[in-house]
Parts: C-alpha cells; structure tokens; sequence
C-alpha cells in the first residue's frame, strides 16, 4: 500500500491487512449545518461487498446525521491511522436496524477488536456503501 488511490472494487493484500489489524479509526458525518462531525469508532471492512460497517447506538448523533440524509444515505468517510500508513474509506451511509445486519456487524466487530461489545438493545449499525478509497504505507 504505497499510493494514494485504492481500487474499491479490487484493494491489494496490503490494504486489506490494515483493515484486519485492530486499529482505533474515525468517522465523520455532516451536521445539519454542514460542519464536520468527527468522532472515534471501530470499524470493520467488506471489500467483496464494498460495505464498511459502525455499531453504534440508535440514540448517538452519529446516526441521526447519518438518518438525516434520508433515503439518498450521508455522505460519510472513516479513517485509520497508524504513524505514516493511513487508509480512507468514503461512501454513502444509511442506518440499518434489521437484526441480522445488527448481528452480523457485531460478529466482524468482535472479530476484528477481538472483544464482544456489551449488549445495547438500542444498537444499530451505519453501513457504508464504499464509493472511494484511498491509504498510504
């Protein structure tokens, strides 16, 4: 992962293995004032289903902005850090409740964080059409 730009549809090994790694990342969503909203989340990454996914709360301003964009999906990016490799994922994303989806994005959360998350009744998870990805290291 030397370059800038990522293939979405096709990312290298490299760009793949930091994602599997446990990293801290961000994600920032739009207020209703168009300022950033940047906040520090897990995140995991589907490259065959280009989807990235957030388990949050129903209830936290991250997914009400996102639920604010209505049926069009926010426009949202998450990032990841570790000292000069860094990698970006930009994409639409809408809140989604269905148990299964809920489920299936814990299960990737555990995996990759290597802990089960509590249980909140109230959980939700941001999935995120991935549009555009770009990293360097």
């Amino acid at each position: 992962m030397t370059r800038h730009s990522v293939d979405p549809v096709s990312p290298d090994e490299p760009y793949l293995a930091f994602w599997r790694e446990r990293h801290l990342c961000t994600l920032t969503t739009l207020r209703p004032d168009g300022s950033p909203h940047v906040v520090p989340v897990g995140v995991t990454y589907d490259a065959e289903a280009r989807l990235a996914r957030v388990i949050t709360s129903g209830t936290s301003a991250k997914a009400g902005h996102v639920r604010a964009a209505g049926s069009e999906g926010a426009r949202v990016a998450v990032c990841q850090v570790d000292g000069r490799r860094w990698a970006t994922l930009e994409g639409r994303a809408r809140v989604r409740t269905e148990p299964e989806r809920v489920a299936e994005a814990v299960r990737r959360y555990a995996e990759r964080y290597e802990r089960t998350p509590r249980p909140n009744p109230a959980r939700v998870v941001i999935e995120i059409e991935v549009e555009r990805a770009l990293g360097h290291g």
